[in-house]
Order: C-alpha cells, then sequence, then structure tokens
C-alpha cells in the first residue's frame, strides 16, 4: 500500500453506503428475452430522468423474521439474500404493481391478486391478509453493484433478475417512476447510443452483460450459483469528460493508485508532453513511440523526489525531446538510470540522458545475451544482481527499489520493486492490455512463467498491490492480475498441444490459424513467436 505522505490528494471518506436491491423482470420474446425498464422522476435525488430497473432501499420490514416465515426461499438463501429478494419483490410492486407472489394454494398470483392490493399501503401486511405468499425462491441475484466513491449518494446494492409473472402488465406509480418499456438489451443499449434513453453505468454495464444470453433460462441458470460479477467503479477524466470504468477494466488500477478515495482528478490521456503523477515520488513519462507491440508508447518512470534525488526506469527509445522532459522532470537530478531489458524501445536512451546529466548517473542493468537479437544489444555500467537494492533518501525518507532478475521475455529482464509503497515496476514482463512477446531463443516460456511465480511471491513477501507497466495503464490487485496472466498462458498453451496434436504434420503457419484464431489476424505474425516458445515447452516437457 502507497504511504498515505505520497499520496497526491489530500483524501476524504466516500459517502456511506446504504443497503438496497434492484431487480431485472424479464420476459422471452421472439428474438430473445425482454428486459423491464422504468424512467425515474426527473426530480429525484439520484439518477433523475434515468431508465432503470425497479428498486430501492431496503426497509426494515423487508428484514422482519414474520415476514421471512411466510416466504418461499431457496435452501441457498440466507436471511440477507432473502432480505434484499423480499425488498426487490415489495419495490416491484409498490412502483409497478408487478406481484411475485403464490396463492395459498400453490397457484402463481394474477392480475386479480393485484387488484385486490393497495399500492399504498405496507405490502406484507397485505400479503398475510390475502393468502399470498411472496416468491422470494424465483428471485436470483445477477450481480452486486456497489456505487463509485465519488458520488454524493451511495447504494450497496444487488442487482436480482426473475422472470415476468404470465398475465400481468406493469402499470408505473407515477410518481417514483414513469413510462415503462420492455426492451431487449441490445436495442436498450441502442437507444441510450442515440440519446433517446438516458442510463448511469452500472444499467450500462448489466445490459452490456445481458445482451450476450439468449433466454430467460439461459439468464437465470447463469445466475443460480451466486452473482457473477461484483463491482465498485472508479471514475477518471478522459478527454476531459467523466469515465467510469469496472475492475477488470484497464484504467482501473490506475485510478485506485492515484485517487484511493474516489476522487475523480485524475486525467487518463495518453500523452507525451510532460509527466504523469502517479504518486508524489513516482511519474511516469510515455515515450512518443505507440504502435501495434508499443501500445500507447514505453513508459519511462521516475521514482524519487527533489530532495533524494531521482532515479530513472526505462529512458525509452533515443528520442532527443523525450530524453529533456525526463532531465528536466528530475530537475536535472538522475542518480541513477536502470534498464528493465535491452529491447530497442526501452534501453537506447541511456547513454544520450546520462550525457544530459552532470553528475554521469551510473547505467545499471543486466547486459544482453548471446541470445539477443542485434538490435538489443546492450551493456550497462554496472550489472545489477538478483535481490540488489538501490536506495534513495534517508530514515523515514527513503525510496528503495529491490531488484528481481525475471527472465523470460528477454534473458537480461528485471523487475523492481518500490518497497515502501508496494509497487512494482515490470517492464514488459507484465503489461496492462495484452500479453507480452516470448520470443526465443532470447525468451523462454518455462523462465517466463517461473519468473510470474516469483514475481507472485514477492508480492506476498512485500505487500506489492500495484503493478506499473512498460506499457499501458497501472494496474491494481498485483496478486490477481499475475495470477491470471499466468493461467491465461497455460491456457493458450493447452489450446496449442490440442492443435498440434490434431495437425502433428503442421508447420508453425498451419498451428497459429487455429491455436490463435481470436486474435486478430494482423498479429498472427508475431503470436508465431511467443507460438515457438510455446512448442518448445511442450516438446520440453515430453522429452
Amino acid at each position: 500500500m502507497p504511504r498515505a505522505t505520497q499520496l497526491l490528494h489530500a483524501q476524504r471518506e466516500p459517502a456511506p453506503l446504504r443497503p438496497a436491491a434492484t431487480v431485472l423482470l424479464l420476459r422471452d420474446a421472439p428474438g430473445g428475452f425482454e428486459v423491464l425498464m422504468t424512467r425515474r422522476s426527473a426530480q429525484a435525488s439520484f439518477a433523475p430522468g434515468a431508465f432503470v430497473f425497479p428498486g430501492g432501499g431496503i426497509d426494515a420490514a423487508d428484514a422482519s423474521a414474520d415476514v421471512h416465515q411466510m416466504s418461499r426461499r431457496r435452501p441457498a438463501q440466507d436471511e440477507r439474500a432473502l432480505t434484499q429478494a423480499l425488498a426487490a419483490l415489495r419495490e416491484s410492486f409498490e412502483e409497478l404493481g408487478v406481484l411475485l407472489a403464490h396463492r395459498a394454494d400453490g397457484r402463481p398470483a394474477d392480475a386479480s391478486d393485484v387488484a385486490a392490493l393497495d399500492r399504498h399501503q405496507p405490502f406484507f401486511a397485505q400479503c398475510r391478509a390475502q393468502g399470498l405468499v411472496p416468491a422470494a425462491d424465483q428471485v436470483f441475484q445477477l450481480a452486486h453493484w456497489v456505487t463509485d466513491r465519488d458520488l454524493p449518494r451511495r447504494f450497496d446494492v444487488p442487482f436480482l433478475v426473475a422472470r415476468m409473472p404470465e398475465r400481468q402488465e406493469p402499470v408505473a406509480d407515477e410518481a417514483e417512476q414513469f413510462e415503462p418499456v420492455w426492451v431487449k438489451p441490445a436495442d436498450a443499449l441502442a437507444r441510450h447510443q442515440a440519446g433517446q434513453m438516458f442510463m448511469i453505468f452500472p444499467t450500462l454495464r448489466t445490459l452490456e452483460r445481458l445482451k450476450t444470453y439468449a433466454t430467460v433460462d439461459t439468464v437465470l441458470a447463469a445466475c443460480a450459483s451466486g452473482p457473477l460479477w461484483t463491482s465498485c467503479p472508479r471514475a477518471g477524466l478522459l478527454r476531459g469528460q467523466e469515465a467510469r470504468y469496472m475492475e477488470h477494466e484497464s484504467p482501473f488500477g490506475e485510478l485506485a493508485l492515484v485517487c484511493p478515495d474516489g476522487q475523480m482528478l485524475h486525467s487518463l490521456d495518453w500523452q507525451t508532453e510532460r509527466p504523469v503523477a502517479l504518486l508524489k515520488n513516482v511519474q511516469r513519462l510515455t515515450a512518443p513511440n505507440p504502435g501495434v507491440m508499443t501500445g500507447p508508447g514505453t513508459n519511462s518512470y521516475l521514482v524519487g523526489d527533489p530532495d533524494t534525488g531521482y532515479i530513472c526506469i526505462d529512458p525509452g527509445p533515443a528520442d532527443a525531446e523525450h530524453l529533456e522532459r525526463l532531465w528536466q522532470a528530475a530537475g536535472g537530478d538522475i542518480r541513477q538510470i536502470v534498464c528493465t531489458h535491452s529491447h530497442p524501445d526501452h534501453s537506447p536512451g541511456a547513454r544520450p540522458l546520462q550525457a544530459l546529466c552532470k553528475n554521469t548517473p551510473p547505467i545499471l542493468g543486466l547486459a544482453s545475451a548471446p541470445t539477443a537479437r542485434a538490435a538489443s544489444e546492450f551493456t550497462p555500467d554496472q550489472a545489477i544482481g538478483h535481490g540488489e537494492q538501490l536506495v534513495l533518501g534517508a530514515g523515514e525518507h527513503t525510496h528503495t527499489l529491490l531488484a528481481l532478475h525475471t527472465p523470460g521475455h528477454a534473458a537480461n529482464h528485471v523487475c523492481f520493486a518500490l518497497l515502501e509503497d508496494g509497487l512494482l515496476f515490470s517492464g514488459d514482463h507484465i503489461l496492462n492490455g495484452s500479453t507480452t512477446v516470448v520470443d526465443p531463443p532470447d525468451g523462454d516460456m518455462n523462465d517466463y512463467l517461473a519468473s510470474l511465480d516469483l514475481l507472485a511471491k514477492a508480492c506476498s513477501e512485500h505487500a506489492i498491490e500495484f503493478i506499473l507497466p512498460a506499457h499501458g495503464y497501472v494496474l491494481g490487485d498485483a496478486a490477481g492480475a499475475i495470477a491470471q496472466l499466468k493461467a491465461h498462458r497455460l491456457k493458450r498453451e493447452a489450446k496449442i498441444l490440442k492443435v498440434m496434436q490434431a495437425l502433428p504434420q503442421g508447420s508453425m503457419d498451419d498451428w497459429v490459424k487455429f491455436a490463435y484464431d481470436d486474435v486478430d489476424p494482423r498479429i498472427w505474425p508475431v503470436a508465431k513467436r511467443s507460438l515457438l516458445a510455446h512448442v518448445q515447452r511442450i516438446e520440453s516437457m515430453a522429452g
């Protein structure tokens, strides 16, 4: 966890969470299924004028033991889940006159039962008087949303799903909800894009997930074992506008690092003219070399502050303007230059950056191996060994980089952990938004996977929470990101093995078409390099 003293912004306590429940009522229709949505009042305190799914806050009655005893529930529904389901049923009736209940004889409630109840009177008491049993057992949890930390009103709310009762029609209360509409998820998203249906972020993301399902049954089956996702989104600024992201999306980790309390202060725009402060002691300056292999460009990092001086990590290509900006961002006080590896978008800037500095800071790293390509030849002033520490400052005002030798992408690859703040500078070993190329002979898949294990162990030992890659935004949940990356590599390898078994006489060109059929064919020439690394690993294990 980064030190509080290194955070860029004064922290504030997010608004407290309020328990709530939302229900998506679904019905099958030609060409797919439809979901019931309504428009909120323009005077509503939360999401005014937005099209939403019915729902609201959880009341004391929803958690009442008497109400729980009178309701139908599944064995898997604990008291909390039952309370949430009952709140959703109550809100559905109060807002839309939809009654999910059974009569005493087990038959489902219909329009005549709806007519016998008053939507302005206590719901559960009326059900008991009419012999109706709330059908909480028909409600399943699709997702769990926690409102973004930057918003003034926040809710802890499950998004539940249920099949719309037959022979009932929704009628809005014309107070909180208006204009009930049945709409296919894809059509709702299209209407929002066209400016016809305004929706808030959780609604949009939920519809995006739902549009991949064909029927109500497939949705309910998917939810049978619990929520499909849990999210508390984060917000930043992109092209000057509000932009929100879930945990699996690439900017999320960077927002968590820079604004852990959720304030919407960080710009996500990629630019090369000036450094981006991530912490008080960490700056990122992206080189102007965007491309298929480099993404938005190669990230150079400055670690330190004006009192301690700076260590530059990966000065990047020999781009004079980029190096001048690095030198200026450090106030000319660069104490050491380190290169994670010798590839031409990482190390060539080291010598010209060193020449800019009056103190001639040493260049550290590992020399390129004989297996490296000619364009990747590199010889540092000082070799840095695995476990060696680079220290700026003293006492509580210290910034310590721990070197971790991580061959795989390149034989001389080194990652660096900023120990005081739980950060990992991963070079090209771990990227955000893509997987790195493992290119034999300098790249080796056995080494690559072993290095992932080494980094996972380092995350545990040094409480590393964030990964700062050489390409892309900061990654959060460092241990989870490493585990996911390893699982992805092994899954790809299993696919490659099946292709090799199915086409034993096939060429690399034959295998890449099937093993990477989920990748843009324009990437296949690059993918063949990692394919070869996997093939060599498979053959080594077989031998």
